[in-house]
């Protein structure tokens, strides 16, 4: 277990994909702090913990005790970001957690790729 600290305050976090975003919970949440989370990882790998990490973010924010406005950025589109968005809408009101999605497309050169662009 990690020693007890003060929390760590940062613009945007980069949530672990695969095997690694087992490691994320809700005492992750709880003590690094940012504005906006970036969830990627568009694997069979991710989806198998990606409801324990939301619901972890849920728990964690939960217990910041200040009011910080919070953006969740998925990178790519799941039926499991789907099903806890609907299920927990009312919760990230409340904790004034956002989720971003974006219907943007940018093309670059002979590729095109859905983007979203976010300011600080």
């Amino acid at each position: 277990a990690a020693p007890q600290g003060p929390p760590v305050y940062v613009d945007l976090a980069y949530l672990p994909g695969s095997w690694s975003a087992r490691t994320v919970d809700e005492e992750f949440f709880r003590r690094i702090r940012a504005l906006c989370y970036v969830v990627s990882g568009d694997d069979h790998l991710k989806e198998g913990v990606l409801r324990p990490l939301l619901d972890a973010l849920l728990a964690g924010k939960h217990q910041w005790g200040i009011d910080i406005q919070v953006t969740l950025i998925p990178t790519f589109d799941s039926l499991v970001m789907h099903e806890w968005y609907q299920e927990t809408h009312e919760r990230q009101q409340e904790l004034g957690i956002t989720v971003l999605g974006s219907n943007s497309t940018v093309a670059m050169q002979d590729e095109t790729f859905p983007a979203c662009k976010v300011e600080f």
